[in-house]
């Protein structure tokens, strides 16, 4: 509990600009609508716009909430904010399977553009995964940008974590190939593979992608595959567009939203999971190992709204 405490401290002191962006606007128009008609709707609607709720999240929570407030017979704005706040945590709501992976010998692949915290989200989550008890490898198939190999050395040493590589500029493929025997050999639980992020050059990336998709399909098919691109929550809308290009190119099962300190962009977490119904499944609210956490769609929109912490129970 104490853990719970303190990471959602942290959440609530990160989404203060989020807050202040989105969530006062909310709260000014719950309280200064006297009822609930198309000009209080058109309002909401603008604010969660501008919140970085993108346009099509925001529709689908505002039908959810017109359909409830005629269900419930509600007349008073202020009744609605409960309302809403439901209606914010369904829609993000990850379902029973999202962490399957984390107890299934398994393969997590890190993708996303450089930059966004990527070899750093891959050296957490297995800090993660091991103070769990699981056996973990970091791969690193980064072998493109400069120091992203010496990076995730840098991790793998900070959590005591096995880590297969080899030259820069070598071939990824190679890479997850020596990391798949070292993993079957060792008996790891989680083989992390951090790959390189050329979304400007799609057509090397989707070769390489399939290149090491071969690779896993011949050499540990039985393995679990989880597919989690890592993004920047500070780009806002940008994150989206980043989300569906490379969701062309491979099938992505999940979001880690980093950088979620200090940024006004925060309703981009609902936005993304709304509009393209992949879940996030890890938020980054720091620099420390145990600033990455696994995402629960009540804490998160109770840290958004400042509720108090019993009610993320």
């Amino acid at each position: 509990m104490g853990e719970k405490k303190g990471f959602f401290g942290k959440l609530i002191d990160g989404l203060t600009k989020t807050r202040d962006n989105f969530v006062s606007g909310i709260d000014s128009l719950f309280s200064g609508f006297s009822e609930i008609d198309d000009d209080f709707y058109d309002e909401l609607e603008e604010t969660m716009i501008m919140g970085d709720i993108g346009v099509s999240a925001t529709e689908s929570i505002i039908d959810d909430l017109k359909e409830k407030v005629r269900e419930n017979r509600i007349k008073e704005p202020a009744e609605c904010k409960q309302l809403l706040i439901d209606s914010i945590k369904e829609k993000m709501n990850l379902g029973d399977n999202a962490y399957d992976f984390e107890n299934k010998k398994s393969i997590v692949m890190l993708i996303g553009v450089n930059g966004v915290g990527k070899t750093t989200s891959a050296g957490k989550l297995a800090g993660l995964l091991k103070s769990k008890g699981k056996k973990v490898i970091l791969s690193a198939a980064d072998t493109f940008r400069a120091a992203a190999i010496e990076q995730l050395t840098e991790w793998a040493n900070r959590t005591g974590t096995d880590i297969i590589s080899q030259s820069e500029g070598s071939d990824p493929a190679a890479v997850i190939y020596d990391s798949i025997a070292a993993a079957k050999a060792r008996n790891a639980d989680v083989l992390i593979c951090d790959t390189a992020g050329r979304l400007h050059n799609k057509k090397n990336l989707m070769e390489e992608l399939r290149k090491i998709d071969r690779i896993i399909e011949r050499e540990y098919s039985d393995a679990y595959r989880e597919n989690l691109i890592v993004l920047d929550a500070t780009t806002g809308q940008n994150a989206l567009s980043q989300l569906k290009e490379f969701n062309d190119v491979t099938d992505i099962t999940g979001i880690i939203l980093t950088k979620m300190d200090g940024t006004a962009k925060g309703g981009i977490a609902v936005a993304i999971q709304a509009e393209m119904g992949i879940p996030v499944k890890y938020i980054g609210v720091g620099e420390h190992i145990e600033d990455l956490m696994k995402f629960d769609s009540d804490t998160f929109v109770n840290a958004l709204f400042d509720l108090d912490i019993d009610n993320a129970e």
